[in-house]
């Protein structure tokens, strides 16, 4: 429905806000990113206070829903970044082969169709040397917390436009063409637990 998609959905995801844990881990991740950065998936733009101006010279943010635009553009107006929204037409990045230096993805990789392919759309785009940095939420290792994580599934999907809550992301990042350089987990927050376990870190290209 694209009332509920476009106008609903994005209001939500703001009222639901940044709490502490979250924006703590933003906060320390966020700033690594350097050079040419993509975001894939910005919502309403809650990173962009945390990129370091000093290190980004130009930011491309990859949104799809023009609900999540809007309430991303007053973010930018907030900052001195140098930032250019772009639409994903089908499931190609709309970026050159080899053109950013950084990628980064926060609560993004759990509702994205086909998501392996996406990986590697991302794979295609990083310069050599370049960087995934990646905060997504998804299976838990704890099969109690995975039976009502598959119980919230099809409330999720629905609710947060196709969010997945089962999606075992570090393994599909390798899937994808990644190796894992560093990563931490954990639940950060303690109900529901269902919702809220975790993965942070950086990764690169293989073979690279």
């Amino acid at each position: 429905m694209p009332f509920y998609r476009n106008r609903v959905y994005p209001r939500l995801v703001r009222m639901l806000g940044n709490p502490k844990p979250i924006l703590e881990v933003r906060q320390r991740i966020v700033p690594l990113a350097q050079g040419t950065v993509l975001e894939v998936g910005v919502g309403p733009g809650v990173n962009f206070k945390h990129y370091d101006p000093a290190k980004v010279n130009k930011l491309y943010a990859l949104e799809p829903n023009p609900g999540m635009v809007r309430l991303a553009e007053s973010n930018r107006r907030q900052t001195d970044l140098d930032i250019e929204f772009l639409d994903l037409p089908g499931e190609r990045i709309p970026l050159d082969e080899g053109s950013v230096d950084t990628v980064v993805t926060t609560f993004t990789f759990c509702t994205i169709p086909g998501l392996v392919e996406a990986i590697q759309g991302i794979g295609r785009v990083l310069r050599p040397g370049g960087r995934l940095i990646f905060f997504e939420h998804g299976l838990s290792p704890d099969p109690r917390v995975q039976r009502w994580q598959r119980r919230w599934e099809p409330i999720l999907y629905r609710v947060f436009s196709g969010c997945h809550l089962r999606r075992d992301i570090p393994s599909l990042i390798t899937e994808g063409g990644f190796q894992i350089e560093q990563m931490e987990t954990g639940y950060l927050a303690k109900f529901p637990k269902s919702w809220s376990y975790c993965w942070w870190g950086v990764a690169v290209p293989q073979g690279r």
